[in-house]
């Protein structure tokens, strides 16, 4: 998907729209973007217009995108470089805009889901600040010892105030791990590769890969390029590096002349049920049709597995707001049976 410092989706779909439309239209790639910059969306017409004047310079589609790879995907990225090599980016874009399609569909449905749950969790964070603040204040105005009803040694204005401060600085603090592992440290793959092991979280990530995978090495392998190349440029459009960190093992295989589907089994990262469909499908020589199909599959299949991982974040939220009032009932009655006593 399109990060937030990239086009956004509908920016990436109405690009590739138009792309293919004047393409199709027998303009030049250079008369393409030139319209854009002239007539595109807010955000599209100051890149169009750089790629452009990289094209007019004699620059290639693939240099000049590779100037601006912050505005795109990897997968936008590695598909153009497969049409400009092949003749067929009226094709490819076509592909990118159904593909851009789908993955709107998709984000709009997490965020439907996901909406609830994230609502419940800030409303819980609220009211346990809230209930701090209130123990806390009665205390005082009692003149007795304050309650913490939490236990974490907290209790009024000040006991708030840090509870409050203490979630956003944890939130905060994962974000800025993730970023700092996978941006600076250069462990990118490894903390990838964790995430596609979690319970619930890595089968959607793998199905979201293994989408991009087969499109990209459907249009790859319809064409004459190799099938080592044709791999490096189908894992880089993954946008997982998982996936790209096992490119240089997998070309190693088939340099050896191994067949694909053995070469991907020892990577590792791809199930038996897609390894299964692609060995029938090699043997049968029905390599394009059975990628198209596990395209299709797999986009259906991160939509079911993204609905299974926002209902068990629903669930877990749930449970940490009544485990929470648990304790602090139990903390409460024993505060008061206290002041009986």
């Amino acid at each position: 998907m399109f990060r937030s410092s990239r086009l956004s989706l509908s920016d990436g779909i109405e690009l590739c729209r138009s792309l293919r439309h004047y393409l199709g239209a027998g303009l030049s790639l250079v008369e393409a973007f030139r319209h854009q910059a002239k007539s595109g969306a807010a955000r599209i017409r100051p890149v169009a217009g750089r790629i452009a004047a990289a094209l007019e310079r004699g620059d290639s589609l693939e240099e000049a995108l590779r100037r601006e790879q912050a505005a795109f995907p990897p997968l936008f990225l590695a598909l153009a470089r497969v049409g400009e090599n092949t003749g067929m980016l009226a094709e490819v874009f076509g592909e990118l805009e159904k593909y851009f399609l789908r993955q709107r569909t998709l984000w709009r449905q997490f965020l439907a889901q996901s909406a609830w749950p994230i609502t419940e969790f800030v409303l819980a964070v609220f009211v346990l600040a809230g209930l701090i603040l209130i123990m806390g204040l009665i205390a005082q105005s009692r003149g007795g010892q304050p309650l913490d009803p939490l236990g974490l040694g907290l209790a009024g204005p000040s006991g708030a105030l840090i509870f409050l401060g203490g979630v956003g600085a944890f939130l905060s603090g994962l974000a800025a791990l993730y970023w700092l592992l996978t941006r600076r440290l250069g462990g990118a793959a490894a903390v990838e590769m964790f995430l596609l092991r979690l319970p619930a979280l890595g089968p959607c990530l793998q199905a979201l890969a293994l989408t991009r995978f087969c499109m990209a090495l459907r249009l790859t392998t319809e064409t004459s390029m190799s099938i080592v190349q044709a791999m490096r440029l189908s894992l880089s459009a993954t946008g997982n590096s998982a996936f790209l960190a096992r490119a240089e093992q997998i070309e190693t295989e088939l340099h050896r002349g191994e067949d694909l589907t053995l070469a991907l089994a020892r990577s590792g990262l791809f199930p038996e049920d897609f390894l299964h469909m692609l060995a029938v499908a090699e043997e049968s020589g029905t390599l394009d049709q059975v990628l198209a199909h596990q395209a299709e599959h797999y986009q259906e299949e991160a939509g079911r597995r993204l609905a299974a991982l926002t209902s068990l974040a629903g669930y877990t939220v749930y449970g940490f707001v009544a485990l929470v009032i648990i304790v602090a009932i139990f903390r409460i009655a024993n505060w008061y049976i206290g002041l009986l006593g």
